[in-house]
């Protein structure tokens, strides 16, 4: 966690180890602390249980005062805008088709989308609203099922945040003043307020944290009942996160590291048996590793069961993978086994995310390699991803009634001709428009007649099936006869011109990769007898191992686009520069995604602190000095403790103490106060204009609210 939020200062150098001298230290930690202790405040009495009820009566009381709070800031306005703000039309449309029953693609694991998807349809959305771009009105469509699912979750960071600090700090003032900091933060308030991921992974990885140390403090009851539960708890935290975001990997290293030196600290303890110690192990392996694999593996087992119909991410799949489709054209279907003369096929690259051999009736740019008409790949089904195969030497129609069916054979010379435009598979000497080393490949000719340069030579891989190609299974390379390269796509994005689709190259490279092998997917002809696909639908493994190898490419693959909005690393934890989630002028209603730059400033300033304060407390330790208890607390909370020690007597101190952790969080909550309007909405002029009532809040250049 972050300084300003929480963070021990001296709990490491304070702690005692385990193991054989972990007794002697623990005492003689204590006799210091103690003694300190004695020095530094005047004596009290001992606690009497009433004391003990009131205190414990205050804590649930704060926390209920939190919770509601929380609940109420982010509940507020929910309802506005009614249109879709920023990445809504993404995660909503992708809730809808769990409603449907589509089958998508996304970079991210299915879990936060089939949450939304569940909430919609739990509160009467019925899956028909379009989500096509922002600042379309929902209308009559339910969409507050969806938002208020995401508010709950994000509403809950505020008393699981509380929770940790108190668990690790025993401190209600830094308790409530890492509550004040997330609840009045605009930039945590409008995440939390939107169909988004955000509050769903941001929920899992704070729940993951608190049952984290909540298992901590039950290291003394090891087996105990409210152990296993923290520490099962945790797992299924750290399967949510994971299964929302990969970014939730980072919770996991976090529990994976706590876990290591709960591990390390165990063994070092000489009065714990080998049998123990193995107990200890199978535990955390069956509730941090067997526990969240199991959830995390379940999730996409509903995922492919619901997601059972064709949709817009078959393309991104394999023929065998789409054949599990309903709706699919391979699903279910019977089609030509052989590949023959004559037949209307598609042919798809074997590289994930890669897609069908296309072109269209576009043509290259001035200057990109020949003028001639593009070819690329594309990941949707289309009409222009449709190829008859011909012989290199004939003109005659292999369909014609008259003539035996001939098929294709590996080591033949063919012609691919573009069903649509008539134009034939071609490639030459000129440079491919990306990958410079490659050649370009297009579509030439009228009418199928064009030149030399259109004939390639189809090889089987492996050779398994004989010399006959099958469609699907064969795995087969494209040869061209003139250049000896090999077509295949590079995966690169073209620009605009060529409608943001792949490249394809004709390589002169030979290695056998998957940019370079194709399958023949769809396959038509009448004179051929049609056989079922049903023996081809993949095993859950298969479709699991495909889907991640998906995901990945997908992933590595996201770059921004022309004009779209971008931030450098930097600026974010800087608070630089924010995100237009909704509107762009004065008669909009905008709302803005920046922090609160007080709460975000305040933590760069405690991250500083931190560091300086870690540093000299462990220098102090070093050298033999002995600190209080306090020390272990929060960053703010301590140092408003240790200074109002050195300015006064014990009660004086505690008023000292208490206005400074007052001022904290009133200095917070007008802040929030001023820049509420970011998350809430703003009508009226921009900020730029001296008119707007936020004209004097933009501290930076670079907000452009």
């Amino acid at each position: 966690m972050p300084p300003a939020a929480g963070g021990g200062l001296a709990g490491s150098e304070l702690r005692p180890r385990r193991g054989r001298c972990g007794s002697q230290a623990a005492r003689a930690a204590g006799r210091d602390v103690a003694t300190e202790a004695a020095t530094a405040r005047s004596p009290k009495r001992p606690a009497l249980p009433s004391s003990r009820r009131f205190e414990a009566a205050g804590r649930w009381a704060l926390l209920a005062l939190v919770t509601l709070t929380s609940f109420a800031s982010r509940f507020h306005r929910l309802d506005q805008p009614p249109h879709i703000c920023w990445d809504e039309t993404h995660f909503g449309k992708m809730g809808s088709y769990y409603i449907n029953r589509t089958f998508f693609f996304d970079v991210h694991p299915p879990l936060g989308k089939m949450l939304i998807g569940l909430a919609g349809y739990l509160s009467g959305y019925d899956g028909t609203f379009l989500f096509q771009k922002p600042g379309d009105n929902y209308e009559h469509h339910s969409y507050m099922g969806m938002r208020g699912f995401c508010a709950f979750l994000g509403s809950m960071l505020i008393p699981l945040a509380y929770l940790t600090v108190l668990e690790l700090s025993r401190s209600l003032s830094a308790a409530l003043l890492t509550a004040a900091l997330l609840t009045f933060d605009t930039g945590c308030l409008t995440l939390s307020q939107y169909i988004l991921l955000d509050p769903i992974l941001m929920f899992f990885i704070m729940a993951a944290m608190l049952s984290m140390v909540k298992y901590n403090s039950c290291a003394n009851r090891p087996f105990s009942a409210p152990w296993w539960f923290w520490l099962s708890l945790t797992g299924v935290n750290l399967a949510g996160a994971l299964g929302v975001k990969f970014v939730g990997l980072f919770i996991i290293l976090q529990v994976g590291w706590n876990t290591l030196s709960d591990l390390w600290h165990l063994f070092g303890d000489l009065s714990l048996s080998m049998v123990t110690l193995g107990k200890h192990l199978t535990a955390r392996i069956l509730c941090l590793i067997v526990l969240p694999l199991a959830l995390y593996i379940a999730t996409y087992a509903v995922h492919f069961m619901v997601l059972n119909k064709s949709g817009p991410g078959d393309g991104f799949f394999s023929s065998a993978f789409q054949a599990r489709l309903s709706g699919n054209n391979l699903h279910n279907a019977s089609i030509p086994e052989h590949l023959a003369y004559g037949s209307v096929i598609t042919v798809k690259n074997l590289r994930m995310a890669i897609g069908y051999l296309h072109s269209h009736r576009h043509f290259y740019p001035e200057g990109v390699g020949a003028r001639q008409q593009q070819v690329t790949t594309y990941l949707h089904k289309d009409y222009n991803n449709l190829w008859i195969i011909k012989k290199h030497n004939s003109n005659s129609d292999p369909l014609d009634p008259s003539l035996p069916v001939e098929f294709v054979r590996h080591g033949d010379i063919i012609r691919l001709e573009h069903k649509e435009t008539s134009r034939n598979l071609h490639s030459h000497y000129h440079e491919a428009p990306l990958t410079r080393k490659h050649y370009q490949v297009t579509g030439y000719g009228i009418n199928g007649s064009g030149d030399s340069n259109d004939f390639w030579r189809i090889e089987v891989i492996n050779r398994k099936f004989g010399n006959r190609i099958k469609v699907l299974r064969s795995r087969i390379r494209l040869i061209h006869l003139i250049t000896g390269c090999v077509l295949g796509s590079s995966g690169k994005v073209l620009p605009k011109w060529g409608w943001e689709q792949m490249e394809v190259t004709c390589t002169p490279y030979l290695k056998e990769t998957l940019s370079s092998i194709w399958n023949v997917e769809d396959h038509i002809n009448p004179k051929l007898p049609n056989i079922s696909l049903e023996v081809l639908q993949p095993s859950f493994p298969e479709i699991m191992l495909e889907s991640h190898m998906v995901m990945i490419r997908g992933n590595n693959g996201l770059k921004p686009k022309d004009n779209e909005f971008t931030s450098k690393p930097w600026h974010w934890p800087i608070n630089f520069q924010g995100l237009r989630f909704s509107g762009a002028n004065d008669t909009d209603f905008r709302v803005y995604l920046l922090g609160n730059p007080v709460v975000w400033w305040l933590n760069l300033l405690s991250i500083a602190l931190y560091v300086l304060s870690a540093s000299v407390f462990a220098v102090a330790v070093q050298r033999g000095a002995h600190l209080p208890v306090e020390v272990e607390g929060l960053l703010w909370d301590t140092l408003l403790r240790l200074c109002a020690w050195s300015l006064a007597s014990y009660p004086l101190a505690r008023c000292v103490h208490v206005l400074g952790i007052l001022s904290l969080l009133l200095g917070t909550a007008y802040s929030f106060y001023l820049f509420h309007p970011l998350a809430y909405g703003m009508v009226g002029p921009l900020a730029q204009d001296p008119r707007s009532p936020m004209a004097g809040l933009r501290w930076l250049e670079s907000w452009d609210f």
